[in-house]
């Protein structure tokens, strides 16, 4: 009987995950579904230039799946039951069944925190965030500059962009910490100084409280008037992870054990921005293409491996950079231990930092492009064909 294997979301993690399953599994019975709410894949490392008015390469998910025998059904998830081993979607068929599920919805951006961030701030984490937000940049009154709350990789970047777009608004970029608190000193002081010749304005340990429609409204009292905008201060989740009957934590992202297994429900997987996955310090892995690709790629191992009779093993996260483009022509690279921590004045700047970012990032996309060779067979227990209810669905001795 055939193994049905759903994965939700095309992104980094998720489509890693499927083409890689459906090139390990090619002469089994086992069928890949991906299911994604739009028919491109998105770049979202490169969202930061889409919303300053930059042309992206058009990326078919059709061309990226063709001869994989992947499945593509593009369609809006809108629900999980974990008990019934079902998925909703917003087109026909309306419901599909698995077996084995690899759940990869990513994360959004998280503006419930802060009133008035909802209602009235622009968001650049997803595609159709990025495209709204460049048509309301188009109209923003000059006057005023375009504040960009949140000094993470997200926030950096994309005043950056802003800062180097011909005729382009004035940004301001307001963080509630340090800025480039996870570099090293001497990354630090290469981040600001290629925002000051950029001309762009910084204001670190500033808190937003309120959101307006013109204005934001900071911890210590203080206003600051805005043309508009832009929210890059978190990522949250959807909420249908928690509303499935996975276990998830407190953030609703699922919990999982050392191979992307949820802990409730062993026959489900999770990757990238959803899932509750520790770096090599055990705390939380940070939201990169650096964790994404690795994640997809294990829990595509992980599958195949169960289903053909071998023991998969547990996930191994390591980091070797931090990339922060400023602009087309300069940047910063902070080269990192495995754990994540600055590798002190380890830092390459400059036009070679920004060719660095534009490699890797061109690198990732040929990487899920070929997801790499079909390791050789190594029989480590007896090879069988999946049925329904066996596999990953069956063994449940490594969840937590």
């Amino acid at each position: 009987m055939t193994h049905r294997i759903v994965v939700l979301g095309a992104g980094y993690a998720g489509l890693m995950a499927a083409k890689r399953t459906a090139r390990r599994l090619r002469h089994t019975d086992a069928r890949v579904t991906l299911v994604n709410a739009g028919d491109r894949f998105v770049e979202r490392v490169r969202l930061h230039q889409l919303a300053a008015g930059q042309r992206l390469r058009d990326l078919p998910l059709a061309d990226l799946l063709a001869g994989t025998g992947v499945e593509l059904v593009p369609a809006r998830v809108t629900g999980v039951d974990a008990g019934a081993r079902t998925v909703r979607i917003d087109t026909a068929p309306y419901v599909l069944e698995y077996d084995t599920l690899v759940y990869a919805l990513g994360s959004v951006a998280e503006t419930a925190s802060v009133p008035g961030a909802a209602e009235h701030a622009s968001a650049v984490a997803g595609h159709d965030d990025a495209v709204r937000l460049r048509g309301r940049l188009a109209s923003a009154a000059p006057d005023r500059p375009v504040v960009v709350v949140g000094g993470g990789l997200t926030g950096i970047e994309l005043v950056a962009e802003l800062a180097e777009a011909p005729g382009g608004p004035r940004p301001l970029l307001v963080t509630g910490g340090e800025l480039g608190a996870g570099l090293s000193e001497r990354g630090r002081v290469r981040l600001r100084l290629g925002l000051d010749r950029l001309g762009v304005p910084v204001r670190e340990h500033a808190r937003v409280v309120r959101v307006g429609a013109d204005r934001l409204e900071l911890a210590d009292g203080s206003d600051l008037p805005a043309a508009l905008t832009v929210w890059a201060a978190g990522f949250g989740v959807s909420p249908i992870a928690a509303e499935s009957g996975l276990a998830v934590d407190g953030r609703g992202l699922i919990t999982v054990d050392d191979r992307q297994r949820s802990t409730s429900h062993p026959e489900v997987y999770a990757v990238g921005d959803a899932a509750a996955a520790l770096g090599p310090d055990g705390r939380p892995s940070r939201m990169s293409c650096q964790t994404a690709l690795p994640m997809g790629f294990h829990v595509a191992n992980g599958i195949a491996d169960l289903l053909t009779g071998r023991t998969p093993g547990p996930l191994r996260l390591r980091y070797a950079w931090q990339n922060i483009s400023l602009g087309r022509r300069d940047g910063v690279t902070q080269f990192v231990r495995a754990d994540d921590t600055a590798l002190g004045a380890a830092v390459l700047t400059g036009r070679s930092s920004a060719r660095l970012k534009e490699t890797v990032t061109r690198a990732t996309v040929f990487a899920l492009r070929h997801p790499g060779p079909v390791p050789r067979p190594r029989r480590t227990g007896p090879t069988h064909r999946p049925e329904a209810g066996t596999g990953p669905a069956a063994d449940r001795e490594s969840s937590r």
